[in-house]
């Protein structure tokens, strides 16, 4: 059983508890639920640096990244970097997240805000949604064609944005629909957690023109971005290289201001 398989079998018990402890109608009354949402896709397509900053304190490649951190001064410090958007990590058992860590985001900046979370019911949406997200994230490696059609139009009537991500040709194929607003490859094989940037670079001429394309794990150069930009990449998810820093929000300033030079 590879690890991602085995974070799905735990993330469908976890959820069927949370459903039969917080009922949807009171997910739908959360104050939250009826904010009107910031656009990731639209802030990434106006953008010279197109960084999408991580809040993540561990991972299953990594273990702790950083553990020390509020969530607030995390939101704030990115915020007053300059990124695009923040990405809030909410699995619990492998990542050290919460959805705390969604709603602490949201109180302390006017960014927009990704969930990131193994998503496999659509109940997930409605909790990223009445926690204060702005945009969800889908796993093609996770989940089906349906299943991806069925959860990108349920974000659409919340209007939340859709990043989905994907490892390959395959998972590309299966994926496109309007629904989706952002098109993310994750460069790192979630069976062997290696990295390598080619994963963008060959994907790149198969995504259309029509969604924003993002280019997720193992980004922590200049370099890499100024490449990945002439893929036509337009967005960078970069969680590691300033979460491993006593100071993330510094960390991502002073790599804007190079990336911007």
């Amino acid at each position: 059983m590879s690890i991602l398989d085995q974070i799905v079998a735990d993330k469908r018990q976890e959820v069927a508890l949370k459903k039969a402890l917080i009922p949807v109608s009171q997910l739908e009354q959360s104050v939250l639920f009826e904010r009107n949402t910031i656009s990731l896709s639209k802030r990434l397509k106006n953008s010279h640096s197109g960084i999408i900053a991580e809040h993540k304190r561990r991972s299953p490649s990594k273990s702790v990244i950083n553990n020390s951190l509020s969530v607030q001064a995390v939101a704030k410090g990115y915020e007053n970097a300059g990124v695009c958007g923040i990405s809030v990590l909410t699995d619990g058992r492998y990542f050290g997240g919460s959805l705390d860590d969604l709603i602490l985001a949201r109180a302390n900046c006017n960014l927009p805000l990704l969930r990131k979370e193994f998503i496999i019911d659509a109940y997930q949406i409605l909790e990223a949604k009445a926690y204060g997200a702005d945009a969800i994230l889908l796993i093609a490696a996770i989940l089906t064609r349906d299943e991806i059609k069925q959860f990108s139009k349920l974000s659409k009537q919340l209007n939340l944005d859709v990043l989905l991500e994907v490892h390959n040709e395959e998972e590309l194929n299966k994926s496109i629909m309007p629904s989706l607003d952002m098109l993310g490859v994750n460069n790192r094989n979630l069976k062997t957690f290696e990295v390598n940037l080619e994963t963008s670079k060959n994907l790149s001429a198969q995504i259309p023109n029509d969604f924003v394309k993002v280019s997720e794990s193992g980004i922590s150069s200049i370099k890499a971005i100024q490449t990945l930009k002439s893929y036509d990449f337009k967005g960078f998810l970069i969680g590691e290289n300033f979460m491993k820093t006593d100071n993330p929000g510094n960390s991502a300033a002073q790599f804007i201001k190079q990336l911007e030079q």
